[in-house]
C-alpha cells in the first residue's frame, strides 16, 4: 500500500488532474446509479414493509445532492490554476461522495440477509451492490483511493450481516466477497496504470518528437536524409537557408536532384550546376565519397559529409565553412607574406624560387640573389621609436618593389634584411651590375612621417647556374657576401667569390678552435693596473682576457671575442675571466681590487647576479674589492634590462663602472638614471689633449659635470707625460689606467708593482713623477 501511495504521489500533476477529472466526467451513470439504488430499496421495501430502506433511500437523495453540487462546483473551477493539494482536495470529495453512496447501498445488503429469510430483498439488494462495485472500475479507475473506499465499504456490511445471520453457507459465501473486492481493485488499479503508462509513454515519445524537431531546426548543420532513391525523407531548417530551399514542409518525399534543380523557385543551383559540384554531391549519395568540400560561390562554401544508413540510403550533413576558408586563405598568406611589408617571408620566399627554377625555360642560365641590409637601423628605431623604424621598413619594401619589377622578386628575411631573386629570364651577361645598379638606386632618401631619413644598405650577391641550384647553398654564400660588405665599409655591395669561402672555412676552423679553447679553460688573464695620478697608489687592475691559437699564436681579444659573441658563448669566457681574477686577486694585497668587463650579451642573462654572488662566495673575494665595466654602447641596446641587472649586482656591494665613456649617443643623461660608482673616460678624449686646446675644454667639462653627481673618473689611454701632466694640473682623474704607468701584467707581478709604486713611486715616459 505504501509503495502504490508513493507511486500516485509521483505522477506528474497534469497526469493527475486528468484521472480526478474523469472521477466527475460520466454523469449518466451518476443518475443511473442513483435512480436504480432507490427504486431497489423502495421495491424491498413495498416487499418486506421494513421503513429502514425508506430511510435509506432518503440518504442516497442527499448524497446524490451533495455529489451533483459537487459536480457543478467542479465544473467551474479553473483547472490550470488547481494545485496538487488543490486537486486532491477534489479528489478527497468525490470519493466521500461515492463512498458514502456504497456504504448505504453495503448496509441494506447486509440488513437484508440479517432481518430477512426473504430471497428476494437479498438477492435484489446483493445483486445490485455486485453491478455497483462492477462498475466501479469503469467510472473510478481514476483515483486509487475511491476504489478501496468505495469496495470495501459495500463489501464490509454484507460481509458482517452474513456473519451475524449465524448462517454456516451465507458466511462462506460472504466470504467469498474478499477475493471479489480484491480483483475488482486489482482491475481498476490495472486500468489506471495502464492509462497512466500511455500517457506518460506518450507525453515523452511527444517531448521526444519536439526535441528532435527543434534540434533539428537549431542545429547549426544543415541536414538532408535520403531514401534509397534519392528522396528527401527528413530536411531541417538549415538546410533550407543554406541550399536556399524554401518551406521544408513541402520537401518532405521530393527528390533531391529534382529539388535542388527544377523544384525551388529561388535556389540557385539549377541546370547550369558546375560539373564539380555535380561530381562531388552525387559521389556522396552513392557512397564513393564520405565528405566534400564545395565553392557554390565566392560567399558560400559548405563542408558535406555523408553517411551511408542500414536500412539504405544517406544522411547528409554540411555546414558553411566561407568563413573558415577566408580564415585559412588569410592564415595561409599571413604565414607566406609579412605582414608589415607585404613581401613573401622566408620560407614562401624559397618556394617561389625552387618553383621558378623548376620551369622549363629556367634551364641553362644564371640565375642572380642579393640580399640588404639596412645599415645603422637600430639607431632609427632608438632616435625615432620603432613605429618609425616600421614605417621606414615598409617604405624600403615598396621602393624596392618598384626598383625590382619585371627584373627580380622581392621578399623580406628578418628584421632589417631584404632579399631579392634575379631570374634572369633575358639572360643578361651583366647580371652583376644589374644589382650593384639597383643597389645603388635602393640607397637613398626615405621620407617617413614627413622626415626624410637618408638610408645605406650593406649588401651581398651570389651568381649562380640554374642547372643545378643547391637551395641549401645559397643563402650561406649571401651571408658571406654580406660580411665581407661590413667588413669592407657601411653601404657597400659585394658579390660572392669563391675565396671568400676559403676565408668563410678559415673562420669557421677559428670558431672551432675558439670553442675548443673555452670548453678547456684555455682563455688566460693578463691585468692592466689602475693608478692614483701621482703613480704611488695601485688601487685597481683591469681583467683582458687573452687567446694564444696552437698554430696562430696570440689572437687579438678584438677578433676573438667577436666571434665568441656571434657563437655566443661570450658569457661562457666572461666567467672564466671573472672567476681567474676574483683568485689572483685574493692573493694581492687587500688594497687593491679587479675589474671585469661584461658584454651586452651578459647583460641580457637575468641570472647574470647570481652567478656573479657564487662566484665571490666561491672564490672567497669581497664584493668591495670586485668592479664590473659595462660599455655605453652595451647599455644604449639594454637599457631597461642593464638598470635591472645593475641595480641587483650593486645591492651586492659590487663597484659598477662604465667604460669607454663619450663614444656613445647622449652620454649624460645616463648617469643620473643608471645605478654608475665610476666613469671610465675613453681614450678619444685624451689624444692631443696638448695640441687641442678645444679637447682638453671638453675633457674638464665632462669632469665637471661626472664630479658633479659624485662618481668617480678613471681615464683610459695615457701614454704620454704631457697627457699625464695636464690631467694631474687641472685635475680630471680619480685614477689612471694606461702605458704611461704599465703595460698590461702577469697577476704574480701585480704585488711587487703596487710596491715598487708605494715606495719610490712610478714616473711617466716623460719623466713625470
Amino acid at each position: 500500500m505504501k509503495a502504490e501511495k508513493g507511486r500516485d504521489q509521483n505522477v506528474p500533476t497534469d497526469v493527475y488532474l486528468s484521472f480526478v477529472s474523469s472521477l466527475f466526467g460520466n454523469r449518466f451513470t451518476l443518475f443511473t446509479g442513483m435512480f436504480v439504488h432507490i427504486l431497489t430499496f423502495i421495491t424491498v421495501f413495498v416487499q418486506t414493509g421494513a421503513a429502514f430502506y425508506l430511510l435509506l433511500c432518503g440518504c442516497f437523495v442527499l448524497i446524490f445532492a451533495f455529489r451533483l453540487h459537487s459536480f457543478f462546483v467542479f465544473d467551474r473551477e479553473d483547472k490550470a490554476t488547481l494545485s496538487r493539494a488543490q486537486i486532491a482536495a477534489w479528489e478527497r470529495r468525490y470519493v466521500l461522495g461515492g463512498a458514502s453512496t456504497m456504504t448505504i447501498l453495503g448496509i441494506g445488503s447486509g440488513h437484508a440477509m440479517l432481518a430477512f429469510q426473504d430471497t428476494f430483498a437479498e438477492l435484489a439488494c446483493i445483486s445490485v451492490a455486485m453491478a455497483t462495485m462492477v462498475s466501479i472500475v469503469g467510472r473510478n479507475y481514476g483515483s486509487r483511493l475511491a476504489v478501496d473506499l468505495q469496495t470495501l465499504a459495500c463489501c464490509a456490511p454484507m460481509v458482517i450481516g452474513s456473519l451475524l445471520s449465524q448462517d454456516v453457507y451465507k458466511s462462506l459465501l460472504s466470504l467469498l466477497l474478499i477475493p471479489f473486492w480484491l480483483t475488482t481493485r486489482a482491475m481498476a488499479n490495472g486500468v489506471r496504470d495502464f492509462l497512466y503508462e500511455n500517457v506518460i509513454a506518450s507525453r515523452e515519445m511527444a517531448k521526444i518528437a519536439d526535441r528532435f524537431d527543434t534540434a533539428l531546426s537549431n542545429m547549426t548543420h544543415g541536414l538532408l536524409m535520403l531514401d534509397p532513391d534519392n528522396r528527401i525523407e527528413v530536411v531541417n531548417r538549415k538546410a533550407c537557408e543554406l541550399l536556399n530551399l524554401g518551406d521544408r514542409r513541402r520537401l518532405t518525399g521530393c527528390d533531391l536532384d529534382v529539388v535542388l534543380r527544377y523544384g525551388v523557385r529561388h535556389t540557385f543551383i539549377d541546370g547550369t550546376m558546375p560539373s564539380l559540384l555535380q561530381k562531388q554531391l552525387s559521389q556522396l549519395t552513392q557512397g564513393i565519397s564520405n565528405r566534400a568540400v564545395m565553392h557554390f560561390s565566392e560567399d558560400l562554401v559548405l563542408e558535406f559529409s555523408a553517411r551511408r544508413r542500414d536500412e539504405g540510403g544517406v544522411v547528409l550533413i554540411f555546414e558553411d565553412v566561407t568563413a573558415r576558408v577566408r580564415a585559412d586563405r588569410k592564415i595561409l598568406h599571413m604565414a607566406r607574406y609579412d605582414s608589415l611589408t607585404g613581401l613573401p617571408q622566408r620560407a614562401y620566399f624559397n618556394d617561389i624560387v625552387r618553383e621558378r627554377l623548376e620551369q622549363a625555360d629556367a634551364v641553362g642560365r644564371t640565375i642572380g640573389l642579393m640580399i640588404l641590409d639596412v645599415a645603422d637601423f637600430k639607431h632609427v628605431n632608438d632616435l625615432k621609436g620603432h613605429l618609425a623604424g616600421d614605417r621606414l621598413l615598409s617604405a624600403i619594401a615598396t621602393r624596392l618593389t618598384e626598383l625590382a619589377a619585371g627584373k627580380a622578386v622581392v621578399g623580406r628575411l628578418v628584421g632589417d634584411h631584404f632579399i631579392l631573386f634575379f631570374p634572369n629570364v633575358e639572360q643578361a651577361g651583366d647580371l652583376g651590375d644589374e644589382m650593384r645598379q639597383l643597389h645603388a638606386a635602393a640607397c637613398n632618401r626615405y621620407k617617413v612621417d614627413g622626415a626624410q631619413i637618408s638610408v645605406v644598405f650593406s649588401a651581398g650577391g651570389v651568381l649562380l647556374d640554374s642547372a643545378e641550384p643547391k637551395m641549401e647553398e645559397w643563402p650561406v654564400k649571401l651571408d658571406i657576401a654580406l660580411f665581407e660588405s661590413k667588413a669592407r665599409s657601411r653601404g657597400q655591395f659585394t658579390l660572392f667569390e669563391e675565396e671568400m669561402d676559403a676565408r668563410h672555412l678559415e673562420r669557421q676552423r677559428l670558431k672551432a678552435d675558439l670553442r675548443a679553447a673555452v670548453d678547456d679553460h684555455g682563455i688566460t688573464v693578463v691585468y692592466q693596473p689602475m693608478f692614483t695620478p701621482d703613480g704611488h697608489g695601485l688601487v685597481c687592475c683591469e681583467a683582458l682576457a687573452r687567446w694564444h691559437h696552437a698554430e696562430k699564436g696570440a689572437i687579438a681579444p678584438n677578433i676573438f671575442i667577436q666571434i665568441a659573441e656571434e657563437m655566443g658563448i661570450v658569457s661562457s669566457i666572461t666567467q672564466q675571466v671573472l672567476r681567474k681574477a676574483c683568485i689572483d686577486c685574493r692573493s694581492w694585497p687587500e688594497t687593491i681590487g679587479v675589474s671585469v668587463n661584461l658584454s651586452v650579451h651578459d647583460l641580457r642573462h637575468e641570472d647574470l647576479s647570481d652567478t656573479v654572488e657564487a662566484i665571490l662566495a666561491e672564490t672567497g673575494l669581497a664584493p668591495r674589492r670586485l668592479h664590473l665595466e659595462v660599455t655605453e654602447s652595451s647599455l644604449i641596446e639594454e637599457l631597461s634590462e642593464a638598470r635591472a641587472v645593475l641595480d641587483r649586482l650593486r645591492s651586492l656591494g659590487i663597484t659598477i663602472s662604465i667604460d669607454d665613456f663619450g663614444t656613445g649617443f647622449s652620454s649624460l643623461s645616463y648617469l643620473d638614471t643608471l645605478p654608475v660608482d665610476v666613469v671610465k673616460i675613453d681614450r678619444s678624449f685624451v689624444r692631443n689633449i696638448g695640441e687641442d686646446p678645444r679637447r682638453l675644454k671638453l675633457l674638464r667639462g665632462i669632469v665637471a659635470l661626472t664630479r658633479g653627481l659624485d662618481i668617480g673618473i678613471v681615464i683610459e689611454g695615457v701614454e704620454t707625460g704631457e697627457q699625464l701632466a695636464l690631467i694631474r694640473k687641472h685635475n680630471c682623474a680619480d685614477l689612471i689606467q694606461g702605458y704611461v704607468f704599465s703595460m698590461p701584467i702577469a697577476a704574480q707581478a701585480v704585488e711587487a708593482l703596487a710596491q715598487e709604486a708605494e715606495i719610490t713611486g712610478l714616473t711617466g715616459q716623460s719623466g713625470v713623477a
